[in-house]
């Protein structure tokens, strides 16, 4: 005996089975028109629907630009239209180019000042070599307190990071910063390197005894046995001058703000122009 699903099967005629309608296409819920390749007309009514309309919107858009570009274009060779890259005129560099000049004027107590502290010599410096000052004067001897390296005996070196140059009576130093400025109070100000010179010869190589130390953790019996032999750079300072305020000035027109030393930096152009010069006369010496 059959069942029911089947005698049901034989009995109803065979018909084709369609698809359910949400796995037609999305074209086929917006447009009723039927579709035939025999014929290219179109139903005036549906001309009205969304479809229809955001179709000739665009097409009318892009026709409106096709045109505006068209009355830009220029025929080429063969008749087509070209493209037309709009152009854009740079200005021209002027013949004569604005530099800014680095040269810095000489402050006015340095001019009358200056001259004494050179008459009166001779003179010691304050120099500050690796973060660390050091008072010298001509024929002072200086170990420093590490390996300087990429030198050789017998170099000569020029120490242009000085804060204090002076004589008996006078002392030229450099300007202390001030609140209020984009300088920090931190940070240590130099003497312009045009007003002196302080030049170091490289003598050798010193080296300290061999040192042993002995190193243990806790509980343990293993002693380790650390041996260390530092060396050190012996610099003899064998020039401390003061220049000329006619020299300084030839300096700075030739060569302004130039540092040629291994522990130089070129200084700030307000540097120069913040020396003071005090007059001392409570103790009877005189600050430049």
């Amino acid at each position: 005996m059959l069942s029911r699903a089947i005698r049901r099967s034989l009995l109803e005629p065979a018909t084709a089975a369609l698809p359910p309608t949400f796995l037609l296409p999305f074209r086929a819920h917006l447009s009723t028109q039927p579709h035939s390749t025999s014929t290219t007309s179109t139903d005036p009514s549906t001309l009205s629907s969304p479809l229809h309309s955001g179709k000739n919107a665009a097409s009318a858009s892009s026709a409106k630009a096709t045109a505006r570009n068209n009355e830009r274009l220029g025929p080429l060779a063969d008749g087509s239209q070209g493209i037309s890259v709009p152009r854009t005129t740079l200005p021209l560099p002027s013949s004569t180019p604005t530099q800014r000049s680095s040269t810095v004027d000489l402050h006015e107590s340095i001019h009358s000042m200056l001259p004494l502290l050179r008459a009166q010599p001779p003179y010691y410096i304050q120099v500050q070599i690796h973060g660390k000052n050091y008072l010298l004067t001509a024929g002072d001897e200086l170990r420093l307190p590490f390996l300087m390296p990429d030198v050789s005996p017998g170099d000569v070196l020029r120490l242009n990071r000085a804060t204090h140059i002076g004589s008996r009576d006078f002392t030229l130093r450099a300007a202390a910063s001030k609140k209020g400025t984009r300088v920090a109070p931190k940070v240590t100000r130099y003497l312009d390197e045009r007003l002196f010179v302080c030049r170091a010869t490289v003598m050798g190589v010193d080296s300290e005894p061999m040192r042993f130390l002995e190193k243990t953790k806790r509980r343990q019996r293993h002693v380790k046995t650390v041996k260390s032999k530092h060396r050190f750079t012996v610099l003899r300072i064998g020039e401390v001058t003061v220049k000329s305020v006619e020299d300084a000035e030839r300096a700075n027109a030739e060569e302004p703000l130039s540092g040629d030393s291994i522990f130089g930096m070129e200084e700030d152009v307000d540097d120069v122009q913040q020396t003071v010069v005090e007059m001392n006369q409570r103790n009877g010496r005189s600050a430049i």
